[in-house]
């Protein structure tokens, strides 16, 4: 079984919400990268993102892409990521999943990075530009190599979610507001009415990410969904700089806060 849906399964039994941080793959450096998997898994991490950096992140704020910049100075290349990831590996059995742009898959080779992603260990995919014409073809490889598909929808998406949560998997991406990720002190979307509207299309787990940027706000949105992310709260904390250790501690910190919260 995927250990994404694994996952889910787990935390449903015991019912509690998950944690889904993100981090940029390569920022400040990839064995931080890997130090920061681990170090977020013992912090209660459930399930972890890990973003490919790109050069023109659509969906990202500047915070994030301000992170990719820095990731693709370094040097970051998909297949160092892929490296890393195997290194990952050896040591933890927590579900991974990349975040990238449908771009960074096509100019790798579709069936070369799945065969990839299935042999270094990762469990699903987040494309934010996928487009829906292209996701079927898309869904077909990512199957025949057990990744799932995970579809993004928005509070604009309304009558299209049925059609984007079509052939996904593992999970719902709910992006908390309309606009780009980055902190924000509250959400101007009623969730509960947005979570609903979704469960009425799809049964899969709905995390809801985009904005969340602390614990007390984690909180507060845990039970209308089955999943809390949180991306830029955590890239900030690395961006602060300092030593590996100085940086660890600073995500380990709140990452530790946030899943207490909702548990």
């Amino acid at each position: 079984m995927n250990r994404i849906v694994e996952k889910f399964n787990y935390l449903k039994e015991k019912n509690e919400t998950a944690f889904i941080p993100f981090i940029t793959a390569g920022d400040p450096d990839l064995d931080t990268t890997l130090e920061l998997v681990l170090t977020l898994e013992k912090a209660g991490a459930d399930i972890i993102e890990i973003g490919i950096p790109y050069s023109d992140p659509m969906a990202d704020g500047p915070v994030i892409q301000a992170s990719s910049t820095r990731a693709l100075a370094n040097g970051t290349k998909i297949k160092f990521i892929m490296d890393k990831v195997k290194k990952i590996r050896e040591v933890t059995q927590i579900p991974l999943v990349y975040l990238l742009y449908y771009n960074s898959i096509f100019k790798y080779g579709s069936e070369r990075f799945f065969e990839q992603c299935k042999k270094v260990g990762i469990d699903g995919l987040i494309i934010p530009d996928l487009p829906l014409e292209e996701r079927s073809e898309v869904i077909e490889i990512a199957d025949k190599y057990d990744i799932c598909i995970i579809p993004m929808v928005a509070p604009t998406s309304k009558a299209r979610i049925k059609a984007i949560t079509n052939l996904g998997k593992g999970f719902v991406y709910c992006v908390s507001v309309n606009g780009v990720t980055g902190t924000r002190q509250n959400l101007n979307t009623d969730i509960k009415e947005y979570m609903d509207l979704i469960k009425s299309y799809t049964d899969m787990p709905k995390g809801l990410g985009f904005g969340i940027s602390n614990a007390e706000m984690a909180k507060a949105y845990a039970p209308y969904c089955e999943a809390i992310i949180v991306g830029s709260a955590i890239i900030k904390l690395v961006a602060a700089g300092g030593t590996q250790e100085e940086i660890l501690k600073r995500v380990y910190d709140f990452s530790f806060d946030i899943k207490n919260a909702i548990k």
